[in-house]
């Protein structure tokens, strides 16, 4: 996720006081822009939600929990059904908002609600089956006893959410904590207020004007707000920098917190492999929403006996793609203008520590728009390979073997995800990646597969959201024993005797005993 997302430092956007709104002490109220990146058009105007503003939905949530939470599943899946197909109906509707605010072309805008869509349905008829109560083994020291496990909810889930894929992204978060039973505080990013207001709303719709899913729209100190509030968990998506400054803020009232990260993901290509396929899914994962992917491809290590081939296949597939704000344009404009001087510093230097450009270069980065850019050769401790670079760059370099290519992969400190081509061990070169999801032959496809958990480690965070893990990971597990009959042997009472202590010795040592020695 870009470096520069910072939901606890001031935005990019403009700030104004409008008479139309008043807080609650009847002062104007502070309201911000988003605005078109790709023309600098206001799409919209909301208010910035002071740290009152942020408390009292907070509270209006809580009351909502004792209605959403003590629905049963099939109620709360009912509900989570209807939203989704709300959005599916109204599709276009928001894709168009999310293509303004963020300037991604409007069938990228489309695909990512689509994908989130797909985790809707998913949440809302699997949590009974994964959170819902279920017998375990009492063992033989308890067989007195009878044991369950169920997930409850915690309660009420802030979300801090990124404008890059302001449906899918948030929605990871939002739909699982949903259909675990939780009520939602969502603060969207200020470059994406308008897409936040939208989900929000037609939720607000399918629950009949419950406060079950909240937005507060604002700038950094708002998304501080949130930390701050008495909430049960955040999820936060953004940089590891400001992930720190999340947790430092959520520390004080020792609110858990799930962190989604940057990524410098690698893209694998053995000798192998199917050359234009590989080619095709490095061009995609890194160009496509303008490079501006957490998950999205920055750097590629290509087997060198067929590195001369790989270049010719993307060089001749990158022929005609460019950015723009035109139809004909399959890229974007970087949706925050600050970005724009992190790209060119990475292309920079990369170039000027003797980086081969096969494509666009330090000059593709214009006032608004980047167009492709592929480097090859990239020196290991450039920027380009070290940083996240969020932009619709490549950097590519032949490897030796794919040894060298899983050791140069996780030679980063993040870990967030990758892709593999490779016709005869794909898998076996994707299980020794360091990172918490891996596509063979494919680019990104794990993120469409609901039921995989999605997270990071190291500097890409940690916690998981989607799948089974996604929807524990927004609740806490409760455990209960209920006694059958009487105990053979009675442990938890001050009546146990020494003749009681003996026979215990003699069961765990037949348990557990053993036939190993220690040498």
């Amino acid at each position: 996720m870009s470096t520069t997302l910072d939901p606890t430092a001031a935005s990019a956007t403009s700030a104004t006081a409008a008479p139309s709104g008043t807080s609650g002490d009847d002062a104007p109220r502070e309201t911000f822009d988003s605005l078109d990146p790709a023309n600098g058009d206001v799409v919209g105007t909301h208010p910035v939600c002071s740290r009152a503003d942020v408390d009292a939905a907070v509270a209006r949530a809580r009351e909502a929990v004792d209605w959403w939470g003590n629905l049963s599943f099939d109620e709360r899946a009912e509900h989570l059904l209807t939203w989704r197909s709300v959005i599916t109906r109204r599709i276009a509707q928001l894709a168009d908002l999310a293509h303004r605010e963020t300037g991604k072309p409007h069938g990228d805008a489309q695909l990512e609600i689509v994908l989130a869509v797909d985790h809707i349905a998913w949440a809302a008829r699997n949590a009974k089956k994964v959170l819902g109560a279920r017998k375990v083994s009492s063992g033989l020291l308890m067989a007195n006893q009878s044991a369950t496990v169920a997930y409850h909810p915690l309660g009420v889930v802030g979300v801090i959410g990124p404008w890059n894929y302001p449906v899918f992204t948030p929605m990871g978060s939002i739909a699982y904590a949903l259909a675990a039973g939780n009520a939602v505080v969502f603060k969207p990013s200020e470059h994406t207020p308008g897409v936040g207001q939208w989900l929000a709303d037609t939720f607000r719709e399918v629950v009949h004007g419950r406060d079950v899913l909240q937005v507060v729209t604002g700038l950094g100190e708002t998304g501080n707000a949130l930390c701050r509030a008495r909430i049960d968990k955040l999820a936060f998506t953004g940089s590891g920098r400001t992930g720190k400054l999340v947790m430092a803020a959520c520390a004080e009232n020792l609110t858990p917190v799930v962190i989604e990260a940057g990524g410098k993901d690698a893209l694998i290509v053995d000798e192998d492999a199917d050359v234009a396929k590989a080619a095709e899914a490095a061009l995609w994962g890194g160009m496509s929403n303008a490079g501006q992917t957490c998950i999205g491809t920055e750097r590629v290590y290509v087997h060198q006996n067929v590195f001369d081939a790989f270049m010719t296949e993307i060089l001749d597939q990158a022929k005609g793609l460019r950015a723009g704000a035109d139809a004909g344009a399959k890229i974007g404009p970087i949706t925050m203008p600050s970005q724009l001087g992190v790209i060119r510093s990475h292309l920079e230097d990369a170039v000027a520590r003797g980086a081969k450009v096969a494509l666009g270069g330090p000059d593709a980065v214009g006032e608004r728009f980047v167009q492709p850019t592929i480097l090859t050769h990239v020196p290991e401790d450039s920027t380009e390979i070290t940083e996240e670079t969020f932009g619709p760059t490549l950097a590519v370099n032949p490897v030796a073997s794919m040894d060298e290519a899983v050791r140069l992969t996780n030679a980063t400190e993040y870990g967030l995800a990758g892709a593999v081509f490779s016709r005869a061990n794909g898998m076996s070169i994707a299980r020794r990646i360091r990172s918490g999801m891996t596509s063979v032959n494919a680019v990104i496809a794990f993120a469409a597969v609901p039921s995989l958990p999605f997270g990071g480690v190291g500097q890409s965070g940690f916690g998981r959201i989607h799948g089974p893990d996604g929807l524990r990971e927004f609740t806490y597990a409760k455990a209960i024993t209920r006694q059958r009959f009487a105990p053979v042997m009675n442990l938890t009472s001050f009546a146990r005797d020494a003749a009681t202590d003996s026979k215990v010795a003699q069961l765990i040592t037949l348990l557990h005993g053993g036939k190993q020695t220690l040498k």
